[in-house]
């Protein structure tokens, strides 16, 4: 039997017109388009395991995201000096892999992932999301004040529970370590928030753009974005931000390769198969 090895995908795609990462029948996917491509490139079934960082929802982006697969050594071997090129003439252009780098055969780019980082973009002009920033800018329809976006944001980082604002799954921990959150107007005057936690679940990040918005906007105090940490099941009263503006940027994994292992039995402990 051929001896097989693991690749590790460097991955941007725009989400517009994706039904989300994960392969669905009947579906335009991320997952679905890749695996098409490569079978197409390789033959069919010569890659397996395809496994992702993160699988963002339907319209949400991504810069940064990673994923790994197996393939037999011989075939990377034949194909390993223009596979990349040849993926890039035959994917549509609303998906690249920007690199394709041989790793050990424990990294997993879900389970030995260290953190998970995410932009939010939003737009409080008048006029609306320039033209051709419309499918990554949210247009908000109500001036946003940085300050306070900043104090709702602050009353969020840290290890809490985060079921007001995870899509409930059975079985699944919403427990969860925000490191990161904060947000900057650029010189273009757009707001971008950064969100970067250890993992995410479902919907986790729009929903809490959404309440920050209502906070940054004056609707609601800075302090009720953090005061919904203690509800133990989705609120109702938070609105998830639409998928568009927001881009999965970066995934982490431990600097020494000799740690994959251990970081994805850490996680495999932590989590459960449904969460990402």
């Amino acid at each position: 039997m051929d001896e097989r090895i693991r690749l590790r995908l460097d991955v941007s795609y725009d989400g517009t017109d994706f039904s989300g990462w994960a392969a669905q029948p009947a579906r335009r996917t991320v997952a679905g388009v890749l695996t098409e491509t490569l079978d197409l490139v390789l033959g069919t079934g010569t890659v397996t395991g395809l496994t992702v960082a993160g699988r963002t929802d339907a319209g949400v982006h991504a810069t940064g995201q990673v994923c790994h697969l197996d393939l037999p050594a011989t075939v990377w071997r034949e194909h390993v000096g223009r596979l990349l090129r040849r993926l890039a003439r035959l994917l549509p252009g609303d998906v690249r892999v920007r690199a394709m780098t041989e790793v050990p055969a424990d990294f997993d780019a879900r389970f030995s992932a260290t953190f998970r980082r995410y932009e939010y973009r939003v737009t409080d002009a008048v006029w609306g999301a320039e033209p051709l920033r419309r499918r990554d800018t949210l247009a908000w329809p109500k001036p946003l004040d940085l300050a306070a976006l900043n104090a709702a944001a602050a009353g969020l980082v840290g290890e809490h529970d985060f079921a007001a604002y995870c899509r409930r799954k059975e079985n699944a921990t919403t427990l969860r370590e925000v490191t990161r959150l904060d947000w900057r107007r650029d010189p273009d005057g757009i707001l971008v928030a950064t969100v970067q936690a250890d993992a995410f679940c479902q919907n986790m990040v729009r929903s809490l753009v959404g309440a920050m918005l209502v906070a940054g906007d004056g609707r609601r105090p800075v302090e009720w974005p953090a005061g919904l940490l203690t509800r133990r099941e989705r609120s109702s009263e938070v609105t998830v931000a639409p998928a568009h503006g927001l881009a999965l940027i970066e995934v982490g994994y431990p600097a020494d390769p000799t740690e994959y292992a251990r970081r994805a039995d850490l996680t495999r402990r932590l989590r459960v198969p449904t969460e990402v």
